[in-house]
């Protein structure tokens, strides 16, 4: 059982989408960002109970591929979005914060999140006879462990936020970090249909 909570763990705070987005959003001093990390678990959680109820056998390759061209599609949009956010605070568009149905959405979306999910719920949760309730347990735990994740990268953030005064400095990192997320999207576009 050790060997689900590593897995689990492993990939879940290796940088991706949501991980770059708690990063970005502490760079950037946002508040109120606890809902959206709160939304990120409870997709998790469906993710993992959908894919442990639904079964192996009912996935199909094109399900899974459908759903990385969506997760896909969102998050290059996302990584347009934060190109172009202005981080001056005096932009004509007022910025609505990340609430908790977008962390639910981009994580259900979040191909990173199936390759969690899609192993641990059809491969080691059965091989460890996880059944029944100990299933939603596990499911909820998991992924309350994954609330860790994205709200780490959001304090080293704001960490690096605080040594940062320029506004010409955070622009620049809003633009890094949107590279940063079209690759992973790029990247996982790949995987998914390679």
């Amino acid at each position: 059982m050790l060997e689900i909570i590593l897995y689990a763990v492993g990939v879940m705070y290796t940088p991706g989408p949501v991980n770059f987005i708690g990063l970005n959003s502490g760079i950037q001093k946002q508040s109120g960002m606890l809902s959206f990390f709160v939304g990120v678990s409870t997709g998790m959680t469906i993710l993992f109970l959908t894919a442990s109820f639904v079964s192996a056998q009912l996935i199909s390759d094109t399900l899974l591929q459908c759903t990385a061209a969506l997760g896909t599609a969102y998050i290059v949009w996302l990584s347009y979005k934060i190109f172009r956010s202005d981080v001056s605070g005096q932009g004509d568009e007022k910025v609505r914060p990340l609430a908790f149905a977008d962390g639910v959405l981009m994580q259900i979306l979040n191909p990173k999140g199936l390759s969690v999910a899609l192993p641990l719920a059809t491969v080691q949760f059965p091989a460890a006879g996880i059944t029944g309730g100990s299933l939603v347990a596990w499911s909820v735990g998991l992924a309350f462990l994954g609330l860790g994740a994205p709200s780490l990268y959001y304090g080293f953030g704001r960490l690096l936020g605080r040594r940062i005064y320029q506004t010409s400095y955070l622009k620049w990192i809003n633009r890094l970090m949107a590279v940063f997320l079209l690759v992973v999207a790029v990247n996982m576009g790949m995987v998914a249909f390679s």
